[in-house]
């Protein structure tokens, strides 16, 4: 594993604010070479967020938690209790610079890590995310992502849904996508605690950074 990657883990959750500013004030010294790459994994209180495509009010149904703008692609999504988050501070400069093989690169990390849990997740034709199977049979988006790359030094990540509640998802169309549902590992059957899933994500990192190179 990269040595000079720093792995953060919050022992409690973050207000999103605040991840928000320290996230930034990071990515400001790594871009000044003063910091090094960190993957900070964590958890929100709950929470919506809106990217830069969120432009569609009627998207917000019932903003009964704080409304964040924030900087990464994307449009509104949840983050809450029993979500796990991933903030990705890497330098592409060292690496490819191809944004679209970045996302693809971290959504197979994701799918890598789930399926070392035991659930088989993919990506869609046209969907950014992570999806899966339910218990019906329905694709459903088990985990979103949202990044910005700034003078080619990443910010945000990816959201993977553990166990939260998921009926928290139904006050806003989440990433703009009505006709499928949101699902979980708890909701599948599977359950997973954060501490699995970010020993998941050590186990298929090194893969992940290949596709970068």
């Amino acid at each position: 594993m990269d040595q000079d990657i720093e792995w953060r883990v919050a022992p409690e959750p973050i207000e999103y604010g605040a991840a928000l500013t320290e996230m930034e004030a990071h990515v400001a010294a790594l871009t000044a070479g003063t910091a090094p790459e960190r993957i900070w994994l964590l958890e929100h209180p709950s929470v919506y967020t809106a990217g830069t495509s969120a432009t569609d009010a009627g998207e917000l149904i019932d903003p009964r938690f704080p409304v964040f703008r924030t900087g990464r692609g994307g449009r509104y999504t949840y983050h809450g209790p029993g979500q796990r988050i991933g903030y990705l501070m890497l330098d592409l400069r060292r690496r490819k610079r191809d944004v679209r093989g970045y996302v693809h690169a971290v959504e197979g990390w994701v799918i890598a890590a789930l399926g070392e849990l035991g659930i088989e997740a993919f990506r869609a034709e046209g969907r950014i995310g992570i999806w899966t199977l339910d218990q019906t049979g329905r694709e459903a988006k088990i985990g979103a992502i949202g990044v910005r790359i700034r003078q080619w030094v990443t910010m945000h990540g990816f959201a993977v849904n553990l166990s939260p509640n998921l009926s928290d998802f139904g006050g806003i169309v989440p990433c703009g996508i009505a006709e499928f549902p949101v699902t979980s590992a708890a909701a599948l059957g599977k359950p997973v605690t954060s501490r699995q899933f970010d020993s998941a994500l050590h186990a298929t990192f090194l893969p992940f950074l290949d596709a970068l190179t």
